[in-house]
């Protein structure tokens, strides 16, 4: 396993991050001994960041995790998230997110997280996140109930639009550095160099595209962006691959990241997952992928306020 230090902080964190959200029968439903077992197998096999959420499950991903983690709190980072409770549900008040994150170590069986993310920011109105959710979550970190504070969320240049204005530790960007979405490089990848955050990626996958399993009903992605999925996986057969292990390979490369969270719930996700950390992308294969993709590159659906979905090269003003 390859670690990387995320940003100022002082934690070196695995390449391949542990993503939670599935503990909690976001994509399908899991028991709760696999995704025990799932957490086990990835801290034997070096996974050592935890990303889990509220949102997830409604609460279901962090009381799993929080069984799974017993004994075992200190050999890891874990990062949650607040602001996000539900699918038209958030809440990112000053006192709300005081008391989330308490109900949030209740449920995690412990007495603090090494990063307290705001969760999907782009839903609510920015100065709101300004003056209340950023101060509750420095008041947090003042507490010690989280040693570091980021944001996440889909719209990138918003994040980095935020990013500019507070100081943070860390931003989770998702579904924006992959084989079919270069976009965190315009912005974020150059700002968390000037700032010294650290830079998360998740979603390597495109919420399955870049994979084998079925895509779920909910899928945003525009049609044609969905139907690379057959295209890509016979090309990456042709070259005797498992477009899942490239996708993850190709998203772990990326120098300026330090983690790619990727969704587990069971032992054979994580077996699975890990084999992408030792992959070698097969000569050529690349090369093959960006001319095949590049008629839907960076087709990127929106969600959250409108105002807060930055089109390239425009940057909100106060």
């Amino acid at each position: 396993m390859e670690y990387r230090r995320l940003g100022k902080t002082d934690m070196d964190v695995s390449v391949l991050g542990f993503g939670a959200s599935p503990m909690g029968n976001v994509f399908d439903v899991a028991t709760e001994q696999e995704g025990i077992q799932a957490v086990n197998d990835a801290i034997n096999q070096g996974i050592n960041f935890f990303d889990v959420a509220p949102f997830y499950g409604f609460t279901l991903a962090e009381e799993r995790l929080g069984k799974a983690l017993v004994g075992k709190r200190k050999d890891i980072f874990l990062a949650t998230k607040c602001g996000r409770y539900g699918l038209d549900d958030f809440d990112f008040s000053y006192n709300r997110v005081l008391q989330s994150i308490d109900e949030s170590l209740t449920r995690l069986k412990t007495d603090y997280v090494d990063i307290l993310q705001l969760h999907d920011i782009e839903f609510v109105d920015r100065e709101q996140i300004l003056n209340e959710a950023i101060p509750a979550a420095l008041k947090v970190k003042e507490m010690g109930k989280a040693r570091y504070i980021g944001i996440t969320g889909l719209p990138v240049r918003y994040l980095a639009d935020i990013a500019r204005q507070v100081e943070i530790d860390t931003v989770l960007s998702w579904a924006h550095y992959n084989l079919l979405e270069d976009e965190v490089n315009d912005e974020l990848v150059p700002l968390s160099k000037e700032k010294g955050f650290g830079l998360m990626n998740a979603a390597p996958l495109l919420q399955r595209i870049l994979s084998d399993a079925p895509l779920p009903e909910w899928h945003r992605s525009p049609q044609a962006v969905k139907d690379m999925q057959p295209r890509l996986l016979a090309l990456c057969k042709n070259y005797g691959v498992n477009l899942s292990e490239v996708a993850m390979r190709y998203a772990m490369d990326h120098p300026d990241i330090a983690t790619t969270i990727v969704g587990m719930s069971n032992p054979t996700h994580v077996q699975q997952n890990l084999k992408a950390v030792v992959l070698r992308i097969p000569d050529g294969l690349l090369a093959e992928i960006e001319d095949l993709v590049a008629p839907v590159k960076n087709q990127m659906w929106f969600e959250g306020n409108p105002a807060n979905n930055i089109p390239k090269k425009e940057k909100l003003t106060k």
